[in-house]
């Protein structure tokens, strides 16, 4: 067990509905977004929880075999119609007590580089903020590092809050990591912002 064990969290839990399909299966790449985030915090982050509720069985079977290792644990939401503060609790409440940090994104963001993640993790461990937020070209974007004290904030938040307003409120407490990962700013909610991720890939 590392001695400053940090979990991971993957929310997929939503329903896509302005995708049209799960944006967990979408590729970037030939890679589902899922199992290309899995690949992201695998080595970094243990445990890793990904965290479903519409479409599970759908999504759980799409991914790639590696992906549905014993080591990477599956929890479902059992009202994910309650929004993505649910969906994060859900996950929140799955880590084990040992687990000082967690480093948590929506699969909206199927581009984040293992190297961000890391870095994250570097980041946390060495000044133990509240919160750790990787920035690109200085906007903020996602993994979010959050401590287990801020866990324990958001865990007692209502169902109907959001996780960054309380993010907000500890904003002077917060670190930031610039980092070389255009990824973290791409957040894929709508059919055209999925094919401007892909055609952003195709010229690389």
């Amino acid at each position: 067990m590392s001695a400053l064990a940090i979990g991971g969290l993957i929310l997929s839990a939503g329903a896509s509905r302005r995708m049209g399909s799960p944006k967990a299966l979408l590729t970037l790449d030939g890679t589902g977004f899922l199992d290309r985030l899995i690949q992201a915090f695998s080595p970094v982050c243990d445990p890793l929880i990904v965290v479903l509720g519409y479409d599970a069985e759908r999504i759980r079977e799409g991914l790639a075999s590696d992906a549905r290792s014993p080591a990477i644990e599956f929890v479902v939401n059992p009202d994910p119609a309650r929004g993505m503060l649910s969906s994060l609790q859900c996950g929140l409440r799955a880590l084990p007590c040992h687990v000082e940090a967690a480093i948590f994104t929506p699969v909206d963001y199927p581009a984040v580089r293992t190297a961000t993640v890391q870095s994250l993790a570097r980041a946390y461990r060495r000044s133990r903020s509240p919160v750790t937020l990787p920035r690109h070209c200085g906007e903020r974007g996602h993994p979010v590092c959050v401590s287990r004290r801020f866990i324990d904030q958001l865990l007692a938040l209502p169902v109907t809050a959001q996780a960054r307003d309380l993010i907000r409120t500890h904003r002077p407490q917060t670190a930031y990591v610039d980092v070389d990962d255009p990824g973290i700013l791409s957040d894929i909610d709508l059919p055209e912002d999925y094919r401007r991720l892909a055609a952003q890939a195709g010229t690389q």
